[in-house]
């Protein structure tokens, strides 16, 4: 992440002889590492709130991404915590969270582990409310807890982040796991389409791959964000794919134009998206998940094979699904081929369902027939 310009270490001083902010250290892994700890003006400590994890980028520190990365009025108002951890030092002198693999043999996952024990035992931490979220090499390292510490944490957010190839490959969440992705499509630091020496996995190929772990729905509703701001360079659209394991889903904004910037930040070091805050837009994320409820008993799954009939197909007029699986349908979702929710349908019956397409335009669609059993997709052709 690019340094902040010395008007924001300026700002970030001046804020600090008012802020709720507490610093603070802990022995993790036979180092000293170091965190920041903003308490809401709300926070009592007589009831449990949640927490959020706010990681830095590559060469910055918590202090920046304290300011840069705000949550403070949203935490005022929510009542969470936010923890800024620091990173440790690299062979260049830069702060770094250790997801790029090489031979550093700073356990970073460890030493998230090691801090969430000292907060639980300090504050008032409801524990089935844990998240990350970070900035570049920040959004990195929230993958990793994403893979290796998803007994704790319970969504991830990254911003201009991804994973190495390598770390994807050796990823196994054993329940599903909220992402949200946040990230320019003109990033030159860490880019979309992925690349780079250090392997980096194009995005659309990382969303993929935890709509799969999530078990999602493959076809994503995208809702353009409006551009209410025309003169920050770029504009940005929602994609959001949903139906996933436990509730689970997974968001990512992708932003035409933009940068390796935060979007909604009040410091500009690039092509910033002000269409829409991340920070607001990564806490409204957050708050509709639990630990607990995503680490329950798994739902049934998308059958691999439908075991349904369609015919005809293609078709000119109506379509007749038939199938001998007794269960009941509790419903039907027609989606078409952008991933936009067209008709639901609750049939009457169950084994043969008449279905009109007179208002459908030619195309390809594809159907999510829901039973108590589990949900099958099925793909029909409009000619």
């Amino acid at each position: 992440m690019r340094h902040l310009f010395l008007l924001s270490v300026i700002l970030c001083f001046s804020e600090m002889l008012f802020s709720q902010t507490v610093v603070g250290t802990i022995q993790s892994g036979g180092l000293t590492r170091e965190y920041r700890l903003y308490k809401p003006t709300t926070y009592t400590g007589t009831t449990p709130v949640p927490l959020v994890i706010n990681l830095h980028g590559y060469t910055s520190s918590n202090l920046e991404q304290e300011f840069y990365a705000s949550f403070k009025a949203i935490a005022d108002t929510a009542n969470f915590l936010v923890v800024m951890p620091n990173g440790t030092l690299d062979d260049q002198g830069q702060r770094f969270w250790n997801t790029f693999g090489g031979a550093y043999p700073v356990d970073d996952v460890a030493f998230i582990d090691n801090l969430l024990d000292t907060l639980e035992a300090t504050y008032n931490i409801d524990s089935q409310r844990i998240y990350s979220t970070g900035m570049s090499n920040g959004g990195f390292m929230s993958y990793a807890l994403a893979c290796d510490l998803n007994n704790r944490i319970t969504a991830i957010a990254s911003v201009c982040g991804s994973m190495i190839a390598p770390n994807l490959s050796a990823c196994n969440p054993q329940r599903p796991v909220p992402v949200m992705e946040i990230h320019g499509n003109a990033d030159d630091v860490v880019p979309y389409d992925g690349g780079t020496l250090l392997n980096f996995v194009p995005i659309p190929d990382l969303v993929d791959a935890w709509v799969g772990f999530n078990n999602c729905n493959p076809i994503p509703v995208v809702m353009p964000v409006p551009d209410m701001n025309t003169t920050d360079g770029c504009t940005a659209e929602h994609i959001v794919y949903s139906g996933g394991d436990q509730g689970s889903t997974v968001e990512h904004y992708k932003i035409t134009g933009g940068g390796h910037t935060w979007p909604g930040a009040f410091f500009n070091i690039g092509v910033t998206n002000q269409d829409f805050n991340a920070s607001y837009e990564i806490w409204r994320f957050f708050r509709q998940y639990r630990l607990d409820a995503l680490s329950s008993a798994i739902s049934p799954e998308i059958t691999a094979t439908a075991p349904w009939m369609v015919a005809p197909n293609p078709t000119q007029g109506d379509v007749v699904l038939q199938s001998e699986n007794p269960k009941p349908v509790q419903s039907i979702q027609v989606y078409n081929v952008s991933g936009r929710l067209v008709q639901t349908i609750f049939p009457a019956n169950s084994d043969l369902i008449r279905i009109q397409t007179a208002e459908w335009q030619a195309g390809m669609y594809f159907l999510v027939v829901n039973q108590e059993s589990g949900a099958s997709r099925l793909k029909v052709v409009k000619n």
